[in-house]
């Protein structure tokens, strides 16, 4: 199934060199000849705020990979507006509807749809360790209850009406966390028991609820290096 790629950190925060792009290029370019080039996604920090000198840099990433489908990624609630939200639609640009702790201007849930491609992703909500903590991936140290993975659910089938395909990206991917979401979504989404890694299962018996060991996984293959 096509796979969703996301520009690295310096793209999106530096620009990118001529053999950056061309880096880039080639790896977008052999998933895209083989149809697996779903979405790039260009992300953003929260300190990427909605000014005139940032907006023209969106512009100018959008034109710089115009030929693949983007997605951009902004979490600074300064860019949820009408005018910007229609902004994106005109250059064929994807909108990135995030969760995230609600911290200062921090991007609240959004639904928005600017393309064919409804975009979501998850990062978690781990308020004490999301600008704090000293390694980046203890503020991905989040497993979402079932209320709140119900929650999205239905702002996924909301964007889903408005889309052609939509993407759901767990990224709370601390100790495979992500990988009971997902799971759990894809669950709540098609109504279907979903196939699941045993060692997953062992380490998170709440799987269990919805999940069947997965009989062509190595069952001693660890998810949680």
């Amino acid at each position: 199934s096509p796979l969703a790629v996301m520009e690295p950190t310096s793209a999106a925060t530096i620009k990118p060199t001529d053999e950056d792009e061309e880096q880039a290029r080639e790896g977008l370019d052999a998933l895209a000849g083989e149809g697996k080039l779903g979405a790039l996604l260009i992300q953003f920090p929260v300190s990427f705020k909605n000014t005139s000198l940032n907006r023209e840099y969106v512009e100018q990433l959008s034109r710089q990979f115009i030929e693949y489908p983007r997605v951009v990624e902004v979490r600074h609630s300064s860019w949820n507006n009408p005018e910007t939200i229609a902004h994106f639609a005109r250059m064929n640009l994807a909108f990135c509807n995030i969760d995230q702790p609600q911290i200062g201007r921090s991007l609240e849930a959004t639904e928005h749809v600017t393309t064919g491609i409804g975009y979501v992703r998850l990062h978690g909500r781990n308020y004490d360790q999301w600008f704090d903590s000293d390694n980046r991936n203890d503020r991905y140290d989040y497993l979402y209850t079932e209320q709140e993975i119900s929650g999205w659910k239905e702002r996924v089938e909301r964007i889903a009406h408005q889309a052609e395909v939509v993407y759901v990206v767990a990224n709370n991917h601390f100790e495979a966390k992500s990988g009971v979401n997902a799971l759990e979504m894809k669950h709540l989404l098609t109504g279907q028991r979903v196939s699941a890694p045993p060692m997953l299962i062992q380490r998170y018996p709440e799987l269990k609820k919805f999940a069947d060991p997965a009989e062509d996984v190595d069952p001693n293959l660890s998810l949680l290096a």
